[in-house]
């Protein structure tokens, strides 16, 4: 990656953001105070990321059109749902106006050794949401060993994901460095078009920075932009905006 300043890192890292708000806390005052948040002087973030239950307000906030695209999550956070059941909230989710849709794998069964329920799983979302960006989360921190990422990412993958995703942010260990390497890896060999997104814990520019400068020496240059690498975060944004403004950023709570 050539060589940025913070600010620039700052105002690209800006139109990568998922900006996100899934603590359990949330309520519709806190989405429309997200939807705000979204649009700075600076540009846009690339979406913001909800509970399912928060899709139609914000929709009705940001209107059919908007720049700022509508992420939810399902079978989240435990990815222990049936697959009907995720099915029923994914369908749900695209007709109250969700754009993209962030999906935790049953990784627990994987790590038992049930590559299968993957596989059904993420197929049958996908097939749920055929015109929706449709992010794959594999819970890394708790598949721990780099060979279950690995095979985690290609299962992902092979079953029709648009991106895979690092974590849900609510277990003890969520994106690292080590993780991403291994799934950009797996990109990178399934020569498909495949996004990557870490989550979780990711919220200053120099943080972003390492990641980005890791996806391009993987995947090479020019293949970094929003339809490819996401950022899940929610306090990223005020480093971002506090080195755009040349202030001292205030972090806000986090996201998850």
């Amino acid at each position: 990656m050539e060589l940025l300043s913070p600010r620039e890192v700052a105002a690209f890292a800006l139109s990568l953001l998922d900006l996100t708000n899934l603590r359990d806390d949330c309520d519709n005052a806190a989405i429309e105070k997200l939807c705000l948040r979204a649009e700075t002087p600076y540009g846009h973030t690339a979406a913001i990321c909800i509970w399912p239950r928060f899709v139609a307000h914000a929709r009705a906030i940001l209107g059919p059109e908007h720049a700022v695209r509508i992420a939810t999550v399902v079978n989240f956070p435990s990815g222990d749902l049936a697959v009907a059941n995720v099915v029923e909230e994914t369908k749900k989710a695209i007709e109250d106006g969700a754009d993209e849709i962030d999906m935790v794998i049953p990784y627990r069964k994987f790590l038992a050794g049930d590559e299968a329920a993957v596989t059904e799983m993420v197929e049958a979302v996908r097939a749920a949401c055929p015109n929706a960006c449709l992010k794959v989360i594999l819970e890394t921190g708790e598949l721990k060993d780099s060979g279950f990422i690995r095979r985690a990412s290609e299962l992902a993958i092979a079953a029709g994901a648009d991106f895979i995703k690092t974590s849900t942010g609510k277990v003890a260990v969520n994106a690292t460095l080590e993780a991403a390497d291994i799934m950009l890896q797996a990109i990178r060999d399934s020569k498909r078009r495949v996004g990557f997104k870490p989550a979780g814990g990711i919220g200053s520019v120099a943080d972003a920075d390492l990641y980005l400068r890791l996806a391009e020496t993987i995947m090479g240059p020019n293949w970094i932009m929003p339809s490819t690498f996401r950022f899940g975060a929610s306090g990223l944004l005020d480093d971002i905006l506090g080195l755009l403004s040349g202030s001292t950023a205030i972090r806000a709570s986090g996201g998850y």
